[in-house]
């Protein structure tokens, strides 16, 4: 059964490169990336893991804590993450799984038989401090994530959680945002100090809140 938006995502004990971690208390409060790699030594996972690696003090500005994975073994792991700090200039400082059982993959619903029987697709998992699944993405081998916008999401999930405000199209933090439909007009005005432009009765911008 696949998770779904909502659903409580899956604790697990692992292998990782950095040791033997318990998932719940690796996140402890703060939110988490998983993200699954069809396998090490793929070029497309190369440039991802450097690119989460260059940004992980941007992840860690927003309590994010980040974890990767793949079902090769720990010794392969290894030799990937200097190749990865070799090519993509950077040093690879978070955690990736060795699910060689694929229990992980299993539980996430990371393998995908139409694609491949033994390897995981490229998914990715946002989740909050309260251990609920926020937010899933899965793309094709041949396609790199984009780590900024998982970073724009993130933003927009932390702003969401706090406030009664949604965020539009190609929002980036410092935009305005959208007052939720259920808060009525009358309590936006109380509620939202630096205004209220109404452009429909369902369609109602404010600046963002805690900036």
């Amino acid at each position: 059964m696949s998770l779904r938006l909502g659903d409580t995502a899956p604790n697990f004990k692992a292998k990782t490169s950095k040791g033997d971690i318990d998932f719940y208390e690796y996140l402890g409060d703060s939110w988490g990336v998983l993200f699954s790699h069809p396998a090490d030594y793929t070029p497309v996972c190369t440039t991802e893991l450097g690119r989460t690696a260059q940004l992980q003090a941007e992840f860690e500005k927003r309590n994010v804590k980040v974890l990767a994975l793949s079902v090769d073994s720990l010794g392969k792991h290894e030799g990937w993450i200097n190749d990865i700090n070799e090519t993509q200039n950077t040093t690879v400082g978070f955690p990736i799984i060795a699910d060689e059982d694929r229990s992980v993959a299993t539980a996430y619903d990371m393998i995908h038989p139409n694609v491949s029987a033994t390897t995981t697709v490229r998914s990715l998992f946002v989740i909050g401090p309260d251990k609920k699944v926020k937010l899933f993405i899965t793309y094709p081998a041949s396609t790199g994530r984009n780590f900024y916008e998982v970073l724009r999401v993130i933003d927009s999930l932390q702003l969401t959680a706090d406030y009664s405000v949604a965020t539009p199209a190609d929002w980036k933090e410092g935009e305005d945002v959208i007052v939720a439909p259920a808060v009525s007009t009358e309590d936006a005005i109380k509620k939202f100090p630096k205004g209220v432009k109404v452009v429909k009765p369902y369609l109602r911008y404010t600046p963002q809140p805690n900036k």
